[in-house]
């Protein structure tokens, strides 16, 4: 999203239900297309007494390259105002096309002209929709500008809805105990509200579902079990090979890719063992490098066993 609405400490609001207020005024917020920064606008219908506040330019481009976007990408920004993030993806990162939502209906007209001036609009759409009604999972990029309360009302769809690998960024708040994988300060001038002349800008990548036991075998026949234990991209791994136990000196999940290095029991000799692969559903194809006297390396796989994968996000009281 390229635009914040609803602070309660910049803003003034009409008296009304505070969640609700925030909700309609960031659900319709955005910024002004692959432009300059534009002046301060009142939103106009279905968005309440809020005031909209484009992104900088500077920002947007940030984003753009901590997503990664490029001719591979369909981006979905939600709360797409006067549609600088989406413009910006297809006009000057090469993304092959974008969805903005918004319910502001005076922004959403001008994204449509913005898109046609930067001969874009053949490859963007601009829809009124709130953005909690919004199927997101053709998205490989998501963008937002919302405050963090509605962040966290957004993980749990995000998280559901978007492919493992999709990357998910964010103007100047975060999603809580999901840790970024990326996040940068930037000296922004031109910027007046929220934290003057400051933005943060933070990426995320969906992390696929590794949770569960998980079974291979070693080049020389011998069985590995593994417990792998999950919270959004942080695994805790244990487990045995050949009966033995095995020590996990290092676990990461980023994306779909999933390493393991264990230091294993072969022959009576402690061997590290480097497994890296792409989780899919419950299979893991990928490669293992064995360092004996010299390295080796040979194909791996994995499928999970002993049923269902278990939730990498559950509620609070869940946890």
């Amino acid at each position: 999203m390229d635009s914040k609405r609803s602070s309660p400490v910049s803003w003034r609001l009409l008296p009304a239900d505070p969640v609700r207020r925030r909700m309609l005024g960031a659900a319709a917020a955005a910024g002004a297309g692959a432009l300059a920064s534009a002046p301060l606008l009142r939103a106009q219908t279905g968005a309440g007494d809020v005031v909209y506040v484009p992104t900088p330019q500077v920002v947007v481009n940030r984003m753009m390259s901590m997503a990664r976007v490029g001719p591979a990408d369909f981006v979905i920004d939600l709360g797409s105002g006067d549609g600088r993030q989406l413009i910006t993806a297809v006009a000057k990162f090469g993304a092959k096309g974008g969805r903005g939502y918004d319910l502001d209906d005076e922004l959403l007209r001008q994204a449509g002209e913005n898109a046609k001036k930067q001969g874009v609009a053949d490859r963007v759409t601009f829809t009124r929709q709130n953005m909690f009604e919004t199927d997101v999972s053709a998205a490989s990029v998501i963008t937002l500008y919302l405050l963090p309360d509605l962040n966290l009302k957004l993980r749990p769809k995000l998280l559901a809805e978007l492919r493992p690998g999709s990357r998910v960024v964010s103007h100047d708040y975060n999603m809580g105990d999901w840790r970024a994988e990326e996040a940068v300060t930037m000296q922004v001038p031109e910027k007046q509200v929220g934290n003057p002349g400051v933005s943060y800008v933070y990426l995320w990548i969906v992390p696929a579902n590794a949770s569960g036991n998980w079974q291979w075998k070693l080049p020389g026949g011998q069985p590995v079990e593994i417990s792998v234990r999950q919270r959004l991209q942080e695994i805790e791994v244990r487990g045995t090979a050949g009966g033995k136990p095995v020590n996990v000196t290092l676990a990461t999940m980023r994306g779909e890719d999933l390493r393991i290095t264990a230091m294993v029991d072969i022959n009576g000799r402690t061997l590290r063992h480097d497994f890296t692969g792409r989780v899919r559903g419950d299979t893991v194809e990928g490669t293992l490098r064995l360092f004996d006297k010299v390295e080796s390396s040979a194909p791996w796989s994995a499928v999970r066993t002993g049923g269902k994968a278990a939730s990498i996000d559950p509620p609070a009281g869940a946890r």
